[in-house]
């Protein structure tokens, strides 16, 4: 049976479920279906279950079409003019059908949010989903999140749906006291379930900010639920504001509460991983320099990022004696807090090496070789030293399996030829020849690790081609100020965000430029 009931009110998203009246039957008859009915709308009620109950919003069109598996009401009194002979005893299964269709339908609105909700994998990504779905139940426009988890370790952030940034800082003006997010956030009275606010201009005490704000930005009406789980506690609060007076029914607030009780326990997951992320990165760049040298005749310039698991690319700019400069950049196999702490203790190790034997780059890569074998057997890794004599603009280095340096300047971009040489970790011994090179004055040479070149996804001929053509496209303006290079480089290799997204690769450039 397929026929409409304009009377019943549904969610804006359409459903695919329909019902048989003679399933439903069987089911009233061997399943006791009845009972599970009684538990989400009590069948003593049945004009309230039917009867409309458009939201009051302004903007908003509030007529909803009927679904399809609603049927008409049957007439109870026979020989109504116009109306067909029905055997009253029809009557409690069709009313049994619109009930359950009703129930099946939420059910399978729900599913689908949640399963939305759930093919989110990053913290923002997850609140603009609740916020948009949520908007869909209660039937309303426009709504904010507040993530302040009460633990105190963060994020902490504010996003709106339909709320510019300005907008968010108007209600952030309002004396938090006087908001529904803010008695949730603060635990004050009344703060610990839904707060719902019909009709805010009507109400006696509203704080006159508030009221002010409200009248800027045309809302009349808000309902705030918390944000809170079992184990994680009270996370943030989410509000939702309507344009005129107005608050979600009964069975808005039933589906709204069933799909944030979900929703919490999502972005509590999502939270503990992303002040994971934060951690790592936090370490990573702990143990990388916090500021580079001075050094005379020298500019220095870095960067570097690390994925969301934290890796092992490094870099590293110590003065040396006699007026030297040692530059290095590496990367140890593996991501996470081993391959952190093993990259943390290969740099420190180098910095130590290249004190003592700085001018021979090769007896550096060879002296952490050996640690490297003996303390991380399971581990390889690659790495470039270099040792600069600003004074004379030259350069003598030796790499292990590292990518070969970029040489800028204004009548040539090239790559430095370097001997090839397996990583460290790799070979019994290793040894390769160091090569010499004398930049001239001007000219920048760039280090850089080889997850520069994996994260433009090309084959590696294309990834150098690609990185190459930067370098010789960096503006004839900004070649005096490595700063400005290692950025160009960055962004035309890496574009569209390639360089912030997260990534198993971790990038790392190295600018100096001599005078």
């Amino acid at each position: 049976m397929d026929t409409r009931n304009p009377g019943r009110t549904m969610l804006d998203i359409p459903s695919r479920v329909r019902v048989h009246v003679e399933t439903l039957l069987a089911a009233q008859n061997d399943m006791g279906v009845c009972d599970a009915f009684e538990q989400y709308a009590p069948v003593g009620k049945p004009d309230t279950m039917n009867a409309p109950h458009p939201p009051k919003v302004a903007g908003i069109d509030s007529t909803v079409p009927p679904p399809a598996h609603t049927v008409a009401p049957v007439p109870t009194t026979p020989g109504t003019p116009g109306a067909p002979a029905v055997d009253p005893s029809n009557a409690p299964g069709a009313l049994l059908q619109d009930r359950l269709a009703g129930w099946v339908s939420d059910l399978t609105t729900l599913h689908e949010l949640t399963e939305r909700l759930a093919r989110t994998d990053a913290l923002g990504d997850a609140l603009q989903e609740l916020l948009r779905a949520g908007s869909a139940l209660v039937g309303a426009r426009r709504g904010l999140v507040v993530l302040e988890p009460a633990d105190g370790l963060g994020p902490e952030t504010t996003i709106g749906l339909g709320l510019a940034r300005a907008d968010l800082g108007h209600i952030e003006t309002v004396p938090r006291s006087a908001m529904s997010y803010g008695q949730i956030l603060d635990g004050l009275p009344g703060g610990d379930g839904e707060i719902a606010q019909p009709d805010l201009l009507s109400e006696d005490g509203l704080d006159p900010r508030h009221r002010e704000v409200a009248a800027r930005l045309g809302y009349a009406a808000s309902y705030a639920l918390p944000l809170c789980t079992g184990t994680a506690g009270r996370l943030g609060a989410a509000v939702w504001l309507y344009d005129e007076p107005a608050e979600p029914s009964e069975r808005r607030r039933h589906l709204i509460g069933l799909y944030t009780a979900y929703a919490t326990e999502h972005l509590a997951r999502l939270l503990e991983v992303e002040r994971t992320r934060a951690a790592m990165r936090t370490m990573a760049e702990e143990l990388l320099p916090a500021r580079l040298p001075r050094v005379p005749g020298v500019q220095l310039a870095a960067r570097h990022r690390t994925g969301p698991r934290g890796g092992g690319d490094w870099f590293d700019a110590l003065p040396l004696p006699d007026a030297a400069l040692g530059l290095a950049v590496g990367s140890v196999t593996g991501s996470g807090p081993s391959a952190v702490a093993a990259m943390g203790r290969l740099r420190a190790s180098l910095r130590a090496y290249a004190v003592m034997e700085g001018e021979d780059p090769v007896a550096v890569l060879s002296d952490l070789e050996l640690l490297l074998r003996l303390t991380e057997p399971a581990r390889s890794a690659t790495a470039l030293f270099a040792y600069c004599e600003p004074a004379l603009r030259k350069i003598t280095l030796a790499g292990a399996g590292h990518t070969p340096p970029l040489l800028i300047g204004e009548r040539r971009t090239e790559f430095v030829e370097t001997s090839v040489s397996a990583p460290l970790g790799m070979l019994a011994c290793w040894e390769a020849p160091s090569v010499e090179l004398t930049a001239e004055a001007g000219e920048t040479v760039l280090l850089y690790t080889d997850g520069l070149l994996h994260r433009t996804g090309d084959p590696t001929d294309r990834a150098f081609a690609r990185l190459h053509s930067a370098a010789a496209g960096v503006p004839r303006a900004v070649r005096h100020d490595p700063d400005a290079v290692v950025d160009h480089v960055l962004r035309t290799v890496l574009p569209g965000g390639l360089d912030q997204a997260d990534s198993a690769e971790d990038v790392v450039l190295l600018a100096a430029r001599f005078a």
